[in-house]
C-alpha cells in the first residue's frame, strides 16, 4: 500500500533559502504549506524571475506572525516536518542590498544607521522583534514548541556554520542559544509540555545565486578564496575570516540538503558543512533516479 503523502510546513518559506526548500519539497511529491507574514514571495527578490514558477502553485502560501503561534500552530498539526527558517545577519535590512533592491549606498546607509532613530521615536511591532534575540532565537523556540505540540516528526533550524568579519558576536551566540534549546525541548522537555520531534541544526555557510541575488557570487568567490587561505594556514584564520573562510555553497544546495535531512530519520543534531554538501549530493542523485 502506498504511503500517506508527506506534509511539510516552512516558516519562513517565501525567503531566499525558504523558497527553494518549499520547491524541493513539492519535488518530492510532498504537500508543502510556506508561513510568512507577506504570504508568497516577491519572486523577483529570491528568483531570477518576476512571476511565480510554476511549482509555486502547488504550496500553500500562509500568512502568519511567527511571534503570534496561534496565527499558525493549526497548520502544524499533523505535518510530518517543519522548518525555521527566519532570522537575520543584522538588524538592518541588509536584504534590499543583496537581492538588487537598494543601490549598495542606500543599503548600506540603512545597516549602518540602524539603532539611530531620534529619541521618544514609537517602536512598531516590527521592528522590536527585529533583534538577533528575537528573530534568530525566540521565534524558533515559539515555532518548535508549535511543532512539538502539533506532533511534528522532525523539526529543522537554520542555522549559521560561524559568525562573519565585523558581525556582531549576537549574530551567531544566538543561533547557538536557539540549538541549545531547541535541543533541551526534543530530550527534556518542560513539565507538561510534548516533547520537539528530532531537532536539526542546519549550519549553513554563505549561500550564493548568481541569478537571484548576482551581488552574492563576488561575495561566494571571496568566500571561496578565504576558504584556501585559511585551509593554508590550518585553520588558524577560522576566527578572523569567520563564514567569509568557510566553502559557500549554492542556495540550492543547502535548500536540498536540508529537504534529505528531514526525510532521513538517521539524521539529527548539528550539519556541518561537509555534511550539507553530502546530503545535497545523495538528494541530487535521488533525483536522477
Amino acid at each position: 500500500m502506498a504511503s500517506a503523502t508527506k506534509k511539510l510546513v516552512v516558516c519562513g518559506g517565501n525567503g531566499f533559502l525558504g523558497s527553494r526548500i518549499c520547491k524541493f519539497g513539492v519535488q518530492r511529491g510532498w504537500d508543502v504549506t510556506s508561513i510568512s507574514r507577506s504570504g508568497e514571495p516577491r519572486w523577483k527578490a529570491v528568483s531570477e524571475s518576476r512571476t511565480a514558477p510554476t511549482w509555486a502553485r502547488r504550496v500553500a502560501w500562509e500568512r502568519a506572525d511567527i511571534f503570534e503561534p496561534e496565527t499558525y500552530a493549526p497548520l502544524l498539526r499533523g505535518a510530518n516536518y517543519a522548518v525555521h527558517s527566519l532570522g537575520i545577519l543584522l538588524e538592518a535590512d541588509y536584504k534590499g542590498i543583496l537581492s538588487g533592491r537598494d543601490s549598495p549606498l542606500a543599503g548600506l546607509r540603512k545597516v549602518f544607521g540602524a539603532g539611530a532613530a531620534a529619541p521618544n521615536t514609537p517602536v512598531s511591532t516590527a521592528n522590536k522583534h527585529f533583534t538577533y534575540e528575537a528573530m534568530n532565537r525566540d521565534s524558533a523556540v515559539l515555532a518548535a514548541k508549535a511543532a512539538a505540540e502539533g506532533g511534528v516528526d522532525a523539526f529543522a533550524y537554520i542555522s549559521a556554520s560561524s559568525g562573519g568579519p565585523g558581525l556582531p558576536s549576537r549574530y551567531l551566540s544566538t543561533k547557538r542559544e536557539a540549538e541549545q534549546l531547541l535541543t533541551v525541548a526534543a530530550a527534556k522537555p518542560a513539565t507538561g509540555e510534548q516533547p520537539l520531534g528530532r531537532p536539526i541544526f542546519v549550519r549553513a555557510p554563505f549561500m550564493y545565486d548568481a541569478g537571484a541575488r548576482p551581488l552574492t557570487l563576488p561575495l561566494a568567490a571571496i568566500a571561496g578564496a578565504g576558504t584556501v587561505a585559511n585551509r593554508f594556514t590550518g585553520g588558524a584564520l577560522t576566527g578572523l575570516l569567520g563564514t567569509m573562510g568557510t566553502k559557500p555553497m549554492k542556495v540550492d544546495e543547502v535548500a536540498e540538503a536540508v529537504v534529505e535531512a528531514l526525510s532521513d530519520e538517521s539524521v539529527s543534531g548539528a550539519l556541518e558543512v561537509p555534511q550539507l554538501v553530502d546530503l545535497a549530493n545523495r538528494a541530487w542523485r535521488k533525483g536522477m533516479l
